[in-house]
């Protein structure tokens, strides 16, 4: 019994405190190391931190940074698509929670994802002689030195260390993630912020904040969210062994434009596009939407019709999509409202378009605008000249 409990016997309440601790520093690991840095570049860890992240990740899960980030960034580039490795839109809720690590590796194994999409991840002597020639060197390693310390219940803590990322990440976030919770940008995907307090998944459950400003290493938005990863960083940044490079974008409101749009209106408009959007349902959908809604009592088309007017067409099913038509085609100021906004998502959504030409389509749908005789639509057009880049 000498060795029942390891060489630290720490008791019943020491295990459990280890446990969690260790759990949390996979957490960040992710969060921090193979996502914010690796992944999106959106902080610059110290070297000594990335060695020590990049050892700890594949002692706990056998995972390499490179096939993790290659993985995520093609998640972003197909998201909700049947190139996406991972979306419950695509293989259903179920799959994805209780098989998020197969599909991971169905895709980790697809040499093609790693070539395109697995660019800048470390690939130096030691990744290639050490962490990629033994893949589960480090799990054996964490084994052991768990049963070394920890003795029998050391058993139980591999087993949850083992269990967090396929669970946590892979399960939860990729699953629910992309499934329920609430949104605060209508981006082209189905993320959703699982709570609004990122405290056990090191920020991550501010999924639907994430897609919206992918390079952003700040993932909370809302006053009253909260981002646990970014007190690390913060914490970090101030002993030097982290930089920010970039966080979400904050749009400024001039409070006296000048009534002509240039391209630093355009500019502006494009790089706040979530937030003009978000503006745009806020202040013109759902006022048009309550009023056409009270005109209409008892009309059945407008049941559960609030969804279908705020959500992107891309997100909507078949059935979803016929009840939209239905509603907009007996509503003409709904329909005017909604192909408004369609119209200015095409704007920033132009590719291969000169800035001088999209700051014409941007005067014209102003124009038209402030021409529709709806007075919400006027004023957002109004808004919109208010736009200004931030002064860094």
């Amino acid at each position: 019994m000498e060795y029942f409990y390891g060489l630290l016997d720490l008791g019943l309440w020491g295990y459990i405190i280890t446990t969690f601790v260790m759990v949390q520093i996979t957490m960040a690991a992710v969060t921090l190391y193979l996502h914010r840095d690796q992944a999106h570049r959106s902080i610059d860890l110290h070297p000594a931190l990335r060695h020590f992240f990049r050892f700890w990740i594949w002692c706990t899960s056998g995972m390499l940074t490179r096939e993790w980030v290659a993985v995520h960034r093609k998640h972003h580039a197909y998201c909700e698509t049947t190139d996406d490795p991972h979306s419950p839109q695509i293989h259903g809720l179920r799959k994805v929670l209780l098989e998020g690590a197969e599909l991971y590796r169905d895709e980790k194994d697809k040499p093609e994802t790693i070539e395109k999409f697995g660019k800048g991840a470390p690939n130096d002597w030691l990744e290639k002689n050490v962490y990629l020639r033994v893949p589960y060197g480090g799990i054996i390693l964490a084994l052991v030195a768990d049963l070394l310390l920890f003795g029998v219940p050391g058993i139980t803590i591999f087993a949850i260390q083992m269990a967090s990322m396929p669970v946590f990440a892979a399960g939860i976030i990729n699953g629910i993630g992309h499934h329920s919770g609430y949104r605060n940008f209508e981006c082209d995907d189905a993320a959703t912020n699982i709570i609004p307090w990122g405290l056990m998944i090191g920020g991550e459950e501010l999924h639907n904040n994430h897609h919206a400003f992918p390079t952003s290493a700040k993932f909370s938005i809302q006053r009253w969210e909260f981002d646990i990863g970014w007190l690390y960083i913060k914490t970090l940044e101030a002993l030097r062994l982290a930089k920010v490079n970039r966080v979400a974008p904050r749009p400024v409101i001039e409070s006296e434009p000048d009534d002509q749009l240039d391209v630093d209106n355009l500019r502006a408009i494009i790089v706040n596009r979530m937030h003009v959007l978000r503006d745009y349902t806020k202040q013109v959908t759902l006022p048009v939407f309550r009023m056409e809604k009270a005109s209409a009592r008892g009309n059945a088309a407008f049941r559960r019709a609030r969804k279908l007017l705020v959500r992107r067409p891309t997100l909507l099913d078949q059935n979803a999509m016929e009840r939209l038509s239905a509603l907009l085609a007996d509503n003409t100021t709904l329909r005017t409202v909604h192909e408004y906004r369609e119209k200015l998502s095409e704007i920033w959504n132009g590719a291969n378009v000169s800035n001088e030409r999209l700051v014409q389509q941007l005067r014209e749908w102003c124009v038209e605008a402030e021409a529709s005789g709806i007075k919400v639509l006027e004023d957002f057009s109004a808004r919109l000249r208010s736009y200004q880049l931030a002064v860094s």
